[in-house]
């Protein structure tokens, strides 16, 4: 039985509610890794690429009946607002001299540079979280300089709490290749030429034009 034409991050979430797997569990079973599981979580609306979508669609066909049921149960209500607004997502502006640490990200069909971010868990630490983050997205290590402050994400309803770092060492490379297509230090005087001005918190224009 086909009740999903096309995998979303809310669905996929369900299928793993239906499923009864924590992020850990259910990134093992599918492949893939728990970052990419938690920011299914963060982005209910996103629309997985094709190799995800195959993904999904063999992980519920050898779920098994029970676990059909119950993820059909599961889809006929709507997802409540409120659930994704009470996510939390910490991200980090990591400074390297006059560069920015960027991520450019897979989805809904296009190509978009980020700052490296991670789901916060209850109980964690924000600060923690983007400097681990970070760390297992390009294998950069930093340290937090000061938190620049916390929004509602316009697009997708999470908390997001900003924090300015500063590059201790390593490169930047790829390590979540699944959701990422690139990682990359870019001049900061260019950072609005990967995001357009408009997208980007203005606390965190402040402060790179502070920085002498």
């Amino acid at each position: 039985m086909d009740l999903v034409g096309t995998w979303t991050g809310r669905t996929a979430c369900l299928l793993q509610q239906a499923m009864r797997m924590t992020n850990e569990a259910f990134a093992e079973r599918l492949g893939i890794s728990e970052r990419t599981v938690s920011r299914w979580h963060a982005s209910p609306e996103m629309t997985h690429r094709p190799e995800v979508q195959q993904i999904l669609d063999v992980a519920y066909e050898q779920a098994g009946e029970t676990v059909q049921q119950r993820f059909a149960l599961l889809l006929r209500p709507p997802a409540p607002r409120m659930e994704a607004q009470a996510l939390r997502v910490a991200i980090a502006v990591v400074l390297r001299g006059d560069d920015v640490l960027l991520v450019c990200r897979r989805g809904d069909g296009e190509l978009r540079w980020q700052f490296p971010a991670g789901m916060v868990k209850p109980g964690a630490e924000p600060s923690t979280v983007a400097v681990q983050e970070t760390h297992g997205e390009t294998g950069v290590h930093c340290t937090i300089r000061e938190q620049l402050g916390e929004r509602v994400h316009p697009v997708t309803g999470v908390v997001a709490t900003y924090f300015l770092a500063d590059h201790l060492a390593g490169e930047a490379t790829n390590r979540d290749p699944l959701e990422n297509v690139d990682v990359a230090f870019v001049p900061r005087m260019s950072l609005t030429r990967f995001i357009p001005q408009e997208q980007i918190y203005p606390p965190i224009l402040s402060a790179l034009e502070a920085i002498a």
